[in-house]
């Protein structure tokens, strides 16, 4: 384009960086804060149980953790209660397509989710596969009668399309598992 005085202005096309940077945590913490300010859920992060070995003190509101360590292993990322129901769940992605590998769930997490499950509340696992921008929720029984029935190291993508529900991405909520809890969970 040629402007007075001879300045030249060129136009580039923007590269589109939507969702650049938002990763399946920040997705869930949206959707849970929208859950809370509409009264619809109160599910939490669960923070990760660090002792405090070291601390530099600059002054008292800057002062900075400089070594720590975790106490016990975490449990599972998420727990809370909708509609009189205990729910607790673990959240993972994966840049695989094809399948989910199963160490990237730990053992105990697994035995904790089998336990909520046993106790009447509802467990499962949100699991998305990064480059096909696809998340699904698979509940503890299913996990479970995978497990205990193949010996694979991983869990393949089409058995989350057998078993597992697609969450829908969305605005409000961003992603809303609650949807798939109250058709398939046993909700009360």
């Amino acid at each position: 384009m040629k402007y007075p005085n001879g300045v030249k202005k060129e136009f580039k096309y923007l590269k589109s960086y939507a969702n650049r940077g938002m990763n399946l945590e920040d997705d869930l913490n949206i959707t849970n804060k929208y859950y809370l300010d509409n009264n619809i859920a109160v599910i939490y992060k669960k923070p990760t149980p660090i002792t405090i070995n070291k601390v530099n003190y600059k002054s008292r509101k800057d002062a900075v953790i400089t070594e720590a360590h975790f106490k016990v292993p975490s449990t599972t990322d998420y727990n809370g209660i909708y509609k009189g129901n205990y729910i607790d769940f673990e959240a993972k992605e994966t840049k695989n397509i094809s399948n989910f590998p199963l160490n990237n769930i730990h053992k105990h997490q697994i035995a904790h989710l089998k336990k909520i499950f046993e106790a009447g509340g509802i467990g499962f696992l949100i699991v998305r596969f990064s480059k096909l921008n696809i998340t699904y929720l698979l509940f503890i029984q299913d996990l479970l009668f995978f497990i205990e029935n193949n010996t694979r190291a991983s869990i393949p993508k089409s058995y989350f399309d057998e078993k597992g529900y697609t969450i829908k991405n969305g605005i409000n909520p961003r992603l809303d598992y609650l949807e798939i809890i109250e058709k398939f969970g046993g909700i009360i």
